[in-house]
């Protein structure tokens, strides 16, 4: 197992101290990213102790301390999972050969590209959620709120470290550009349209960090593959924390579906309206949400079709998620069939194989949804309810790839501009569906005692704590 020091200004298990250059350039790259964190972190909060999980170690058995800390103080490093001895290339026209420790000159500004595009995320979560506390439904998702804050927070050190190590004075400018863009912000945006979604209520960051976060897995999990060793070592390690994230988006609606499901059993409810008159998120209302952030979220692994995917798995850079799995590690033969559109209806074409690795990549992200979905259904179906959450076709509400500007129902059948606008409120929220969510989250419960009324309490607490345990304690102004 790596060393790692905790008692440095950085955290870090990378020999840090080693290398003064790229020390003295962290170090002065660390005040840019706590005024980044004052200005568009969690708002009204930095000053209360958190219960939080801080990453120490990358020993499996003990990687991770719990205490309290205010969010400022939290102990951001920089860790990389312990070196593979005798690693080689595990895909692409390199198979075989030994990995990269260093940046090969012929893909420096694709791996650039690589490592800024994650990075850019990273902050851009937070950044989106930065008011949620101001509607926390307890103090329990508060702080599992502030967790995945801060964790992102470290993830986005995981990316610099990478820039300002192998990128010299690019990387460097990098690292700043990464927190000048805002998400949102109609004139320094962030890169990926998902990132520049509001997720301005609890239910859209629920469905944020069970879909959203869960391409992130599926993205450092293609990464952990690379022939970039320093670059795979980091993302193994990210997926560590990143497991948290869906763990809390998963059972947050599995609580709203819970909640709602029983009430509905109990008081024998079937229309929409009189869920909400109880003051809670009726089933179809979840649906739409589901749709709008699943569909974002498969945008975010890019065109269906890709000469840029084909590119990074010819050169080793980026490959598929658990590549050990598949027989071919070359990938020159095959090919994928898929649905093209083409003058108004679809034909079925067959992609050469490294042209389709997103859609490779995303097939297996849609099995790893469906599982949660199936979950949420079963407690559904437990309390007798005849409804069942459904993962949309992926042809439906696109903004990137093939299907970019093709309009389609959630079966995935094709619409007319017409049917499409008549239609789309039955499909994703709408202002007042919107309005509705937000009418139930005015004002954040701060009692560890208190749950709000839309949302089950959770079956245990956090690292063997009650659930009702002060995770964060608040000192209201």
């Amino acid at each position: 197992m790596s060393d790692v020091v905790n008692s440095e200004r950085i955290p870090n298990n990378v020999h840090l101290s080693d290398d003064k250059r790229l020390q003295r350039a962290l170090e002065a790259w660390q005040p840019n990213y706590l005024q980044w964190w004052r200005e568009m972190g969690p708002s009204g909060f930095q000053e209360d102790q958190v219960f939080l999980r801080t990453a120490i170690s990358v020993d499996t058995d003990g990687w991770a301390n719990f205490d309290y800390v205010k969010m400022p103080d939290y102990r951001w490093g920089i860790f990389l999972a312990d070196q593979v001895p005798d690693r080689t290339i595990g895909f692409g026209d390199d198979f075989g050969k030994p990995v990269w420790q260093q940046v090969p000159g012929e893909h420096r500004n694709t791996l650039r590209r690589l490592i800024v595009t994650q990075g850019d995320t990273e902050p851009a979560s937070v950044e989106q959620q930065r008011m949620l506390g101001h509607s926390c439904p307890s103090v329990y998702d508060l702080r599992n709120l502030f967790q995945v804050n801060v964790e992102e927070g470290r993830h986005l050190w995981a990316m610099v470290y990478l820039l300002q190590s192998y990128f010299g004075r690019d990387g460097r400018e990098e690292a700043e550009a990464l927190l000048q863009r805002r998400s949102g912000d109609p004139d320094k945006p962030r890169m990926l349209g998902a990132f520049n979604e509001p997720c301005t209520d609890w239910l859209s960051f629920f469905f944020f960090t069970y879909f959203t976060d869960r391409d992130g897995k599926f993205q450092l999990l293609a990464l952990a593959e690379s022939g970039f060793d320093p670059l795979a070592r980091t993302t193994r390690f990210m997926l560590t924390e990143e497991a948290h994230h869906m763990f809390v988006g998963e059972t947050g609606i599995l609580r709203v579906v819970e909640r709602t499901a029983g009430e509905m059993a109990a008081k024998k409810l079937e229309h929409p309206e009189d869920v909400r008159r109880l003051g809670l998120i009726d089933l179809p209302t979840m649906q739409k949400y589901l749709n709008l952030w699943y569909s974002l979220s498969l945008d975010l692994f890019g065109g269906e079709i890709s000469s840029n995917a084909a590119s990074f798995f010819a050169s080793g850079l980026k490959g598929r998620a658990k590549e050990e799995q598949f027989e071919d590690h070359r990938a020159l033969t095959g090919t994928y069939a898929m649905d093209v559109p083409k003058d108004g209806a679809l034909e079925r074409q067959d992609v050469p194989l490294r042209n389709a690795m997103n859609e490779v990549l995303r097939d297996a992200y849609v099995e790893d949804c469906q599982r949660g979905v199936d979950k949420w259904n079963r407690a559904i179906a437990a309390h007798g309810i005849p409804f069942e959450l459904t993962l949309p076709s992926r042809r439906f509400h696109r903004h990137i790839g093939i299907y970019a500007g093709v309009r389609a129902d959630p079966k995935g059948e094709l619409l007319t501009a017409a049917e499409w606008e008549a239609k789309k409120a039955q499909w994703l929220p709408s202002d007042a569906d919107r309005a509705y969510v937000r009418s139930l989250m005015t004002k954040p419960i701060f009692d560890p005692k208190h749950m709000a009324n839309w949302i089950s309490a959770p079956k245990q607490g956090i690292k063997g704590r009650p659930v009702d345990f002060e995770y964060v304690r608040h000192s209201e102004a």
